[in-house]
């Protein structure tokens, strides 16, 4: 098919926040018009003032909102939409649902439900994978339980099975992804609540309990290939993306490409994940996650059958517009010119990106969810940054959905030139109100490990200490200050109680000690909002 005009007329998206308000854009640059869902919680939410026109879904809960499947297909059919975009997370991967957009003459923009029942499913992807010789993490490729009337010999054929796949192990849902229904196990004793408590997680965050195991590959890094894929059955590569700097099985740091591979494990892993691909008729946008062990072989893990969050970066290395191909591709386009260009490049990629996750969250406690209303949010710009958020100073984010706050993407020449893009911006970005997981990112960003490629799942383990990790950090900056002479300017001259340095302020033709003792601050206290920026 000849792409000319547009892919559609008017397309709802079935989502909210930065994701909702990033296909709202890729809608606009086609001429499209995009229909906004919204719950009660998201009334006058950004993604809902951006799009041409809004349906009101239900109350704040998801289960009322926003995975109220028959909800938004409704609505799509009232505004006239020709198509549904999910995004990513709520129903973006239940084949039931693209089944019932599909039922309903509209057009979904992924892969079709058929595929995503082939490896949406981690199990049913395993499957796949392991007949078609693609290498599967060790572990079982059927769901596994003990319910509580189970007798022994179902208990003694489980942790049978536990004993072939070996400890340390991991129960996995099968059904979604972002950790949830995931525990470690290191022995038999600890396996029957893991399973009860792994199945209960994943029934409520996506209505399927069913769960498998899997062995712990430790230490490995987590690497994940971008792929797409036209109606004719042409499926290609855009490159992968290292994803391995994360807290609770959830990423934090995203990167493309994956620093240090050489082209011949480049070549390997993308030829593994079309051929997975490609044996499931994938159409559309996908990813293949993999995990990377220390003798260098890759193991397959999963297949998103959706648009990732981390998209962005393959977006900045590539020079493809992922949203945009997508809606393309679903209208019935066959892939572009640029596209298959892309793909050829990838296996050599020129540049380098990195996104940070910045979340309402503590990193001293755990990464644990906070609260409280945004105050003073300063957004990085400049050569080569991207940010992606719905979030506005005033802004509370409601506790029914994930913290995310925004997406700060760098894009640059080679990686350390994307490191020194990432510390510049990270320190430009201001956020007040409520504790972020900005002083993790400016950790990593200076971070001797993360420079020297020493990734892996356990990076925040073996790295990041919390508060001990940022008074480290302050020592080895007020010794750099000593060295520089600029400690005693900072402190002769106290800023005034309630008044920062002035920004920018030079002495003695140095940097401003304002600006260099920042850069050793501790997490942020959610209970001030200081508007000059970064707290003391």
């Amino acid at each position: 098919m000849i792409r000319s005009g547009r892919p559609f007329r008017r397309v709802l998206i079935a989502n909210r926040g930065e994701i909702a308000l990033r296909i709202i854009r890729a809608c606009q640059d086609l001429r499209v018009e995009s229909v906004a869902v919204y719950s009660d919680a998201d009334r006058g939410a950004a993604h809902v003032r951006a799009a041409d026109s809004s349906v009101h879904l239900g109350p704040a809960a998801p289960a009322e909102s926003y995975l109220r499947g028959d909800r938004i297909v409704a609505a799509a059919l009232d505004s006239g939409a020709e198509a549904i975009h999910p995004g990513y997370g709520f129903l973006s991967e239940r084949a039931s649902f693209a089944q019932q957009v599909e039922a309903a003459g509209l057009a979904w923009v992924g892969p079709r439900s058929e595929t995503i029942a082939a490896i949406g499913d981690k199990l049913a992807a395993r499957r796949l994978a392991d007949s078609i010789g693609v290498p599967i993490v060790p572990g079982t490729l059927e769901p596994v339980s003990i319910g509580p009337a189970a007798g022994a010999d179902r208990r003694a054929a489980v942790l049978d099975a536990a004993a072939a796949v070996g400890y340390p192990l991991m129960v996995k849902a099968a059904a979604g992804g972002g950790g949830r229904g995931m525990r470690r196990v290191d022995g038999p004793a600890a396996l029957e609540a893991a399973l009860a408590d792994g199945s209960a997680e994943a029934g409520a965050a996506f209505g399927d309990g069913s769960v498998y195991l899997e062995r712990e590959i430790r230490p490995a890094r987590h690497i994940e290939v971008q792929l797409l894929g036209d109606q004719a059955g042409r499926v290609v590569a855009l490159g992968e993306r290292d994803c391995s700097i994360q807290r609770r099985h959830q990423k934090l740091v995203e990167e493309a490409p994956a620093a240090g591979l050489s082209s011949a494990q480049r070549g390997s892993l993308h030829e593994l994940a079309v051929r997975l691909a490609s044996a499931a008729g994938l159409s559309n946008a996908a990813t293949a996650e993999f995990l990377l062990d220390e003798t260098g072989r890759f193991w397959f893990l999963e297949v998103n059958a959706r648009l990732q969050v981390e998209h962005g970066v393959t977006e900045l290395v590539s020079g493809i517009d992922i949203v945009t191909e997508q809606l393309w591709l679903a209208s019935g386009a066959a892939l572009s010119a640029a596209v298959l260009a892309a793909a050829e490049r990838a296996g050599a990629p020129a540049g380098h990106a990195i996104e940070v996750r910045i979340s309402q969250e503590d990193p001293a406690r755990g990464f644990s969810p906070t609260s409280g209303r945004v105050g003073r949010f300063r957004q990085a710009s400049g050569p080569g940054v991207r940010v992606d958020t719905a979030i506005e100073p005033g802004d509370q984010v409601p506790p029914d959905y994930d913290p995310l706050l925004a997406k700060l993407m760098v894009h640059a020449a080679d990686r350390p030139a994307a490191i020194d893009r990432l510390r510049r911006a990270l320190d430009e970005t201001e956020i007040g109100g409520v504790q972020t997981t900005l002083p993790f990112h400016r950790f990593v960003a200076r971070s001797p490990a993360f420079a020297a490629v020493q990734l892996s799942t356990d990076f925040v383990a073996d790295h990041w200490a919390g508060p001990a990790s940022q008074a480290s950090r302050a020592d080895a900056l007020g010794q750099a200050l000593l060295g520089a002479g600029l400690a005693e300017a900072v402190s002769a001259s106290p800023p005034a109680a309630g008044h920062p340095p002035a920004r920018g302020r030079m002495t003695s033709g140095r940097p401003s000690p304002w600006r260099a003792a920042r850069l050793g601050d501790q997490p942020d206290d959610p209970s001030q909002d200081r508007p000059w920026g970064r707290p003391r």
